[in-house]
């Protein structure tokens, strides 16, 4: 038997393959299916942290992004009660947080507000936290503002599995979690992050900044100004698949 070869799982009815070794969300981006997701990024290990794209898998709930792909799974995923559990969860993540957006260098270019925009969010519904939250300007290149971490943890796991380096971590339990910096004085500029580093460039949200740089792309032009969510995300799937068979 070739195990190699091409099996069948069923998302929301339509038939998808998949290979050993592929989880739900592989299979399903690899098919054109959009799972949303912020935790996720191909080419990194999966880390089923933010609980967006949970998914049903034969009548229970499952993490797409860790669940592996297995025949006989009937996949429910674009449904209203899922998309509304997504909404609430998009909504606790803004209110947990300090996510202003008209004032945020990162609108239209941020993944959690697209996610907002794509579950059809129009408020916080939830009373807002306003965490009081370190703001870490010590690096000539960078800027750490904690007040937007989501914790999804793709600047650590891509410091770690991408750079060769083990610049961030998350400390603390509960709503007493944050990111911190590996280093001596717990600050940017004593951490050995470059500027050329994806851990720099990776955060979904307004987390991690370029410092001199900002608003060069216009409002109008930015990322999800002109994509949707899917469409970005589908998008960097086969971005990924072409950098994979160049190299």
């Amino acid at each position: 038997m070739n195990n190699n070869a091409d099996k069948i799982i069923k998302i929301d009815g339509v038939d998808v393959p998949f290979k050993d070794g592929q989880t739900i969300m592989d299979a399903a981006l690899a098919a054109d299916i959009y799972i949303p997701h912020l935790c996720h990024k191909p080419g990194l290990s999966p880390h089923g942290s933010c609980k967006l794209c949970t998914v049903d898998v034969n009548g229970r709930p499952a993490s797409s992004c860790t669940m592996p792909a297995s025949e006989g799974q009937e996949i429910a995923n674009n449904t209203p009660a899922l998309n509304e559990v997504r909404k609430s969860i998009t909504q606790m993540l803004f209110i947990e947080g300090n996510h202003l957006c008209p004032s945020c260098e990162k609108t239209g270019d941020c993944t959690l507000q697209a996610i907002g925009y794509h579950l059809g969010m129009l408020d916080g519904h939830f009373p807002q936290f306003y965490p009081r939250r370190e703001v870490d300007a010590s690096h000539g290149s960078l800027v750490l503002d904690r007040d937007r971490c989501i914790m999804c943890e793709l600047c650590v796991r891509a410091s770690r599995e991408c750079d060769g380096k083990n610049v961030f971590t998350i400390s603390g339990r509960g709503t007493n979690r944050h990111l911190i910096v590996n280093s001596d004085s717990g600050k940017l500029v004593d951490s050995d992050i470059e500027l050329e580093d994806m851990a720099a460039h990776i955060c979904p949200v307004g987390a991690i900044l370029i410092k001199d740089h900002g608003y060069e792309v216009p409002i109008g032009r930015r990322t999800f100004d002109i994509h949707s969510v899917a469409e970005t995300d589908l998008d960097d799937v086969i971005l990924t698949k072409v950098r994979h068979h160049d190299e």
